[in-house]
């Protein structure tokens, strides 16, 4: 079953990239007691993902603070030491967190995973914003299948 508006995140764990190396946290913990503005790519260092969304929520990070978002974090189904070298190659700073979702465990708790196998990439994610407040989803933006339109930083602002 698909998540949808007004439903709790499910428990998962996810690796979030630190300059230490991964932390693994809990959805639970980690959107717990405030807003948050996640978005999930397919893979990190593919070409959409790469040129157009990750930058668009890097340049909009203080647009999204001031709509009262604590936190702008991306999700992929790819291992925690690539979305690190992503996060360098996209220079986002501190202003996205990276999630790793390494297994698509959170990808498949939520219902949105999407079958790469035609492309050699396996079971991913499909491309989605939402917005979570306090673990609860209070929008959320899925891409029709080799879309990018609505999971789009300035899409999701403008739901805010």
């Amino acid at each position: 079953m698909t998540i949808k508006v007004g439903d709790r995140l499910p428990p998962a764990k996810l690796a979030k990239v630190t300059p230490d190396g991964p932390d693994q946290v809990s959805t639970e913990d980690f959107f717990a007691g405030r807003r948050v503005a996640l978005f999930a790519v397919p893979g990190a260092f593919t070409p959409t993902c790469s040129a157009r969304h990750l930058p668009g929520y890097v340049e909009q990070a203080q647009a999204f603070r001031d709509k009262g978002v604590d936190e702008i974090a991306c999700t992929s189904v790819n291992d925690a030491f690539v979305l690190s070298a992503w996060a360098k190659s996209g220079d986002t700073g501190d202003k996205v967190t990276m999630l790793a979702d390494g297994n698509a465990d959170f990808a498949k708790a939520i219902g949105l995973t999407m079958d790469g196998s035609a492309y050699g990439m396996g079971t991913r994610s499909q491309r989605y914003a939402m917005l979570v407040n306090d673990g609860v989803v209070e929008a959320l933006h899925v891409e029709a299948p080799g879309e990018f339109k609505v999971s789009s930083a300035e899409n999701l602002l403008a739901s805010i």
